[in-house]
């Protein structure tokens, strides 16, 4: 498999732990909610909801190393996912500060600064990574009859204890030259303040197309290079420690998503349908009018932007560029707000009593304009260069999106079918709102038919991987053209 295909699949088990965050997310926001200034100090309740939700963002980095063992695994199995937490269990215990002063032996003061830092989602992504390789080999293979019990499954765990042991004493050599970097990393970014922030929603927009803004996400969002923007907002936690939140500061990542997401696309849907031809006006409508409505109400963007990113790249590149410029306006202004699961307006309500949410409301505000701004540009550029969004093809290329009236059983098949039969799909996987597919002949697939099916794009990476964009029912899709025989 080629590297980009590989960092495919990295990028979609990344999925797995993520999905967990809005349980997270929502438990706390509604304990703000509950005691807006006590902040669980002077209510139970929302002490108990708070705590059950940093329950799960304190512990992000074993659940990164269960969720990429599990997701990366080839059928999905329990065991991959038990192996990723002994795994995870082996090298945190065995580079723990004492442990790593024990074995070396050296004082407890002289062990590098590093080790205190070994439980993060880098590691646990390494180890979700290396065991899950090691589940792919290893689950399969029959031992001698006298040790039966042990074959299989029940031998991946056992193999990955050896292997971890190995991997520690590696990484008791390497972690605190990958830690310097991945330190120093997070520190030219910060360094770079509302500009860092910026670059990085840009860069975020525009890796969408081949699903890697999740691993560019983990640096930003988590606790990989120092920044842990994320599990820093949600907890509500102030102070002057250092790799503490600072008011004002934490969620710089994150807040000026909302204007883009609730506001800037919603604008560019808009300007889209207007610019339809008139007899396409309808048709065009309901499709804007159902991504619109996602991206407002639960930042879901992929159905809306993938709807003019291939048919009018320079409208995408537009929409990265001023995602930028929102992030880093929001964070100049000092405006935060932050999110669980994505930048829409159930995660504003959610965040708007966090104590480290700043004037979340001006966002709003910032909001407004930028969707005045995403109207008059993309209806600008859509007529000035006559670009093809929906409803402008030529008359030759219009066909007739998914007469799916189809259930989803049928629409699994015709999908199937349009893939090149249930014989060409080596792994079908789903993404949120993307189907994940490895083909044995990509050159047999039907775009024209995937299109027709409702398809709003089609992502080629590598020789035989395929992402197909059908927006949020990809998952049970997914499901039901896995049981097509």
């Amino acid at each position: 498999m080629n590297i980009l295909g590989y960092f495919q699949k990295v990028g979609r088990a990344l999925m797995v732990p993520v999905a967990v965050l809005p349980a997270a997310a929502i438990l706390m926001g509604i304990g703000y909610w509950i005691d807006p200034n006590g902040w669980g100090g002077d209510s139970a309740l929302a002490a108990f909801l708070i705590k059950a939700g940093a329950a799960v963002i304190d512990n992000m980095s074993v659940l990164f190393a269960v969720g990429v063992a599990y997701g990366l695994s080839k059928d999905k199995d329990g065991a991959a996912a038990l192996s990723g937490l002994v795994g995870f269990l082996v090298v945190t215990t065995l580079l723990s500060p004492a442990a790593v002063a024990q074995i070396q032996s050296i004082a407890p003061g002289d062990v590098p600064f590093a080790f205190n830092k070994i439980n993060n989602q880098f590691v646990g992504i390494l180890v979700g990574i290396i065991s899950a390789e090691l589940y792919n080999r290893f689950s399969s293979v029959e031992l001698h009859s006298a040790l039966a019990f042990f074959s299989g499954r029940r031998l991946v765990p056992i193999v990955v204890s050896v292997v971890m042991i190995i991997v520690s004493f590696i990484l008791m050599a390497i972690w605190p030259v990958i830690f310097g970097g991945l330190q120093s990393f997070g520190e030219t970014i910060s360094g770079m303040g509302e500009v860092g922030a910026g670059i990085y929603a840009f860069f975020n927009r525009l890796l969408i197309p081949v699903g890697l803004h999740h691993a560019l996400n983990s640096v930003f969002w988590f606790d990989v290079a120092g920044i842990n923007d994320i599990p820093n907002f949600l907890s509500g936690q102030t102070g002057i420690d250092a790799g503490s939140a600072v008011i004002g500061k934490t969620g710089m990542y994150q807040a000026g998503f909302f204007p883009i997401m609730m506001f800037g696309l919603p604008g560019a849907a808009l300007a889209i349908y207007r610019a339809a031809k008139p007899e396409n006006r309808e048709k065009v409508a309901s499709i804007m009018l159902a991504a619109a409505l996602s991206s407002f109400f639960t930042g879901v963007t992929e159905p809306l932007e993938f709807s003019f990113m291939f048919a009018a790249p320079l409208l995408y590149v537009v929409h990265a560029l001023l995602t930028g410029v929102s992030v880093f306006f929001a964070a100049s202004m000092q405006w935060m707000a932050g999110f669980g699961f994505s930048a829409g307006l159930v995660d504003m309500a959610l965040s708007s009593q966090n104590p480290l949410a700043v004037k979340w409301y001006m966002l709003i505000v910032q909001g407004l304009a930028f969707f005045a701004i995403y109207y008059f540009v993309f209806t600008a550029l859509i007529k000035g260069l006559n670009l093809k969004t929906p409803g402008r093809e030529d008359a030759q290329e219009n066909g007739s999106k998914a007469t799916a009236s189809a259930d989803a059983g049928q629409l699994a098949t015709q999908y199937v079918n349009a893939l090149g039969g249930i014989d060409n799909l080596e792994v079908i996987d789903a993404c949120i709102t993307r189907l994940r597919l490895t083909l044995k002949d990509r050159s047999i697939i039907n775009e024209t038919e995937l299109r027709a099916l409702g398809a709003m794009g089609v992502v080629k990476l590598g020789d035989n991987n395929l992402q197909v964009i059908i927006g949020p029912q990809a998952e049970s899709i997914a499901s039901r053209m896995k049981a097509v025989k």
